[in-house]
C-alpha cells in the first residue's frame, strides 16, 4: 500500500508540474500576443520571435549601412563581432562627427534624399526633429518581451524607436603639477571662487553640460539655477575653448590648470595615452549625465530587419563591452557591468535622460546666451 501511494504521489507530482509548466507557458504566450495587439493599434511594427526578423533581414538583403559618430577605430571590432553572429549579413559603419555634418545630414533626412544608410544616429542638438524619420519599430514592446536583448531603459520609453548606445560621463579636470588637489573644487559652485578668476580655467563653449543641469531640478538645480550658473561663470572671465581633446593636451603641457567641465571617457583616454601624464580628475557631484549615441533604424532603410538587429548588437552585452573598451568608457549607464554604472554607483546623479533630452537645444541655446556668446576669444 506504501509503495501505491508513493507512485500515486510521484504521478501527482508530475502532473502538477506539468499544469503549471503549461500555464507559465500559455501565460507568456498571451502577455506576447497581447503586447503585439497593444503595439499594433498604435501604429507600431512589433515582431513576436526572433526567427522572423533574422528571415526578414535575409530575405531584404544581406547588406547595412550605419552611420555612427562612435569612434572609427572601434568600427572595425564591432562589424567583426556582427559578422560572427550573423555571417549573412554585412554590416558598414561610416563616421559622422561634429555639429556642421549632423546638420548637413538632418536636413538631407528631410529633404528625402537619404536612401542608402538603414542606422543612423540622432545628433543630441536636434533629437526631436529625426524622430518623424524613424522605422515604427516598436524596440521598446519587443525588448520587454524578450524578442529583442535590449534593456529597456536604454530604449525611449516615450517614442520607443530609439536606443541610447552610450552615456557621457562630465568630471573636472585639472594638471596635477599647476593645482593641488585639495585645491580642486569639489562642488560645482566651486569654480566660482574668487582665485579661479581671471582667465585661470577653462570652459567648453558647446554647452551639453549645462543642459545636464536644467535637466536636474530634483538635484536642487534646473533652468533657472542653469542660466544664473552660467551667468556667474561667464563673470569668472574663463579661458574659452572649443573640444576636449586639444585643450587637455594643451593643460597637459603645462598651458592651463583647471577645466571647469569634460567628459570622463575623453580625460581618461587622454591619461592612458599620453607618455607623460599630467593630468588628473575630478568627480564632482551630482556628476553631470546625458544619453549619447541614440540611434534608430530608418524609415527608408532598404534593410530595416537587418538594422534591427545591428542596433540590438550594439546594444547587447557584447556590444556594450567593445564601446567601453574601444570608445573607451562611455557604454550605457544602464547596461549591467559597463563602467558608467559602476562609477555613479552610491553617487548624486543628475541625467538629462529620454525626458528631457528633447529640450537639450533650447537648453544650450539659454547657456550659450547666459554665457556671453564667446567668440572672439576662443582658443
Amino acid at each position: 500500500m506504501k509503495r501505491k501511494a508513493c507512485c500515486a504521489l510521484v504521478l501527482l507530482l508530475v502532473w502538477l508540474a506539468f499544469e503549471f509548466a503549461g500555464a507559465g507557458v500559455y501565460a507568456a504566450s498571451t502577455g506576447l500576443a497581447n503586447a503585439k495587439k497593444q503595439s499594433e493599434a498604435k501604429g507600431f511594427i512589433f515582431e513576436e520571435n526572433r526567427a522572423d526578423i533574422i528571415a526578414k533581414a535575409k530575405q531584404q538583403g544581406g547588406k547595412i549601412r550605419a552611420l555612427s559618430s562612435l569612434d572609427p577605430e572601434l568600427f572595425p571590432h564591432m562589424t567583426a563581432s556582427f559578422r560572427k553572429k550573423y555571417p549573412f549579413l554585412d554590416v558598414t559603419m561610416v563616421e559622422i562627427t561634429g555639429l556642421d555634418a549632423n546638420e548637413r545630414f538632418l536636413l538631407e533626412l528631410k529633404a528625402g534624399v537619404v536612401k542608402d544608410f538603414d542606422v543612423v544616429q540622432l545628433s543630441p542638438e536636434r533629437y526631436p526633429e529625426y524622430l518623424p524619420y524613424a522605422k515604427r519599430f516598436d524596440i521598446l514592446g519587443m525588448a520587454e518581451q524578450g524578442v529583442l536583448v535590449i534593456e529597456p531603459k536604454m530604449v525611449d520609453p516615450k517614442n520607443r524607436t530609439v536606443v541610447s548606445l552610450a552615456t557621457v560621463l562630465f568630471v573636472g579636470a585639472y594638471n596635477k603639477n599647476l593645482l593641488p588637489a585639495d585645491k580642486v573644487p569639489t562642488t560645482w559652485d566651486g569654480f566660482l571662487k574668487p582665485e579661479f578668476k581671471g582667465r585661470k580655467m577653462m570652459v567648453d563653449i558647446r554647452p551639453i553640460m549645462y543642459s545636464t543641469f536644467a535637466a536636474c531640478p530634483d538635484q536642487g538645480m534646473g533652468v533657472e539655477w542653469m542660466v544664473n550658473y552660467a551667468q556667474k561663470i561667464r563673470a569668472q572671465q574663463p579661458v574659452w575653448v572649443r573640444g576636449y581633446s586639444r585643450t587637455l593636451t594643451s593643460m597637459n603641457a603645462g598651458e592651463y590648470a583647471l577645466h571647469s567641465g569634460v567628459y570622463y571617457h575623453t580625460v581618461m583616454r587622454m591619461m592612458q595615452k599620453m607618455p607623460q601624464n599630467n593630468l588628473e580628475l575630478k568627480f564632482i557631484e551630482p556628476v553631470p549625465a546625458t544619453l549619447f549615441e541614440a540611434e534608430m533604424v530608418l524609415n527608408s532603410s532598404r534593410n530595416p530587419h537587418g538594422g534591427l538587429l545591428f542596433l540590438e548588437h550594439q546594444a547587447s552585452a557584447e556590444g556594450q563591452k567593445i564601446i567601453d573598451e574601444r570608445e573607451p568608457l562611455k557604454a550605457s549607464l544602464h547596461s549591467p557591468g559597463s563602467v558608467a554604472a559602476k562609477q555613479l554607483k552610491g553617487k548624486k546623479v543628475c541625467l538629462n535622460g529620454y525626458d528631457t533630452l528633447q529640450l537639450s537645444s533650447s537648453w544650450e541655446k539659454m547657456a550659450l546666451e547666459a554665457l556671453g556668446f564667446p567668440g572672439a576669444e576662443l582658443k
